[in-house]
């Protein structure tokens, strides 16, 4: 019988990664495969922490450290099977932790006292979930916390985006509050900083692809000695998507909005990616909204899209029932895929 794979990423604001991958799956194993496998996947952004514990296991620890804006918040970490410490900057340094932003003031100083914390309790591995940022400190803040010293440590900064590091307030100063003239004023900061790690660290953290994911905090722990990886590729290899995609029939994978920024880094375009690479003979996307120009971009012979909103008459009733509906977009793919295999119609 041939395999099925779930692989979504989360749909924000209504289904974790692990709850859509379960959905998809109960409809997959409805339309007929004995084999299915559920890989729930993030990017490297806001929920790469509860991806990577549901498809591995292992444990979350928490710990108060200094929220963006100088208060203390109760961040979660979490530890691997094996032994890799993973800290996921939104919830130390986060834009959903702060009621108003003050862009300019924004620090990145709790990412860098979570990975100190990691650090005394004896991790020397390091995973670093950058995405959801409150901040564009150019992650001088969290440096500072580390004593601009990542000695002993291995650390891998999984990056969402491939943003440079001086473009970091231009690209997404205004989606955390900050006008244009703070924009520009950022700006001068993230060029001055770049000449100062150059200086101190002699990393050029202009010349890094990635380096201004979370307003450039990626850069920032470059200069001081961590890996910048694309976050996807980080998360997939960890939760075994490749041994998975090899031999499958099908990959169903999804998010809560798909647009044409889904197929640059993110969790969509990889699967997408990863599914030509191995020879995956059907794919399907299955997302809450999908936006024509995606749906252009994507579209393909072996390639079936779906929007939950289509499939309603009230889009609210695709938030409100999306696991469901997700299972039953599954069924319908899942046959689509089995038709072909078997060289008969899917319905």
């Amino acid at each position: 019988m041939p395999r099925a794979v779930a692989c979504p990423d989360k749909f924000r604001g209504t289904l974790r990664a692990k709850e859509a991958a379960d959905a998809l799956a109960a409809g997959l194993r409805r339309a007929g495969f004995d084999d299915v496998l559920a890989v729930p996947l993030a990017d490297g952004g806001e929920g790469t922490l509860d991806t990577l514990l549901d498809a591995l296991g292992g444990s979350r620890r928490t710990a108060r450290v200094t929220g963006p804006l100088g208060e203390p918040v109760d961040a979660q970490w979490g530890v691997l099977p094996g032994g890799t410490a993973v800290v996921e900057m939104a919830r130390a340094s986060g834009l959903a932790l702060v009621r108003e932003n003050d862009p300019l003031r924004a620090s990145t100083r709790g990412t860098g006292e979570l990975i100190a914390i990691a650090r005394r309790e004896g991790f020397t591995r390091i995973l670093v979930a950058v995405g959801g940022s409150a901040t564009t400190d150019g992650g001088l803040a969290a440096v500072e916390a580390l004593k601009w010293s990542l000695a002993g440590l291995e650390v891998t900064v999984a990056c969402d985006v491939a943003t440079a590091f001086t473009d970091a307030a231009r690209v997404y100063g205004p989606q955390k509050g900050a006008t244009p003239a703070q924009v520009a004023l950022l700006t001068r900061r993230l060029e001055r900083l770049a000449g100062e790690y150059r200086a101190r660290t002699g990393v050029d953290v202009t010349a890094l692809e990635g380096a201004g994911a979370a307003g450039g905090l990626a850069g920032g722990l470059a200069a001081i000695g961590a890996r910048l990886a694309p976050g996807f590729d980080v998360v997939a290899e960890a939760a075994g998507l490749e041994a998975a995609l090899e031999g499958a029939a099908l990959a169903v994978t999804g998010e809560g909005r798909l647009d044409v920024s889904s197929l640059e880094g993110k969790v969509v375009g990889g699967v997408l990616e990863w599914c030509a690479d191995l020879g995956v003979p059907r794919a399907a996307v299955i997302a809450g909204q999908v936006t024509e120009e995606a749906r252009a971009a994507v579209a393909a012979p072996n390639v079936r899209v779906d929007a939950l909103t289509d499939r309603v008459w009230d889009e609210r009733e695709a938030f409100e029932r999306a696991a469901l509906i997700l299972e039953e977009a599954a069924v319908e793919a899942g046959r689509w895929a089995l038709g072909a295999v078997r060289g008969t119609p899917g319905s």
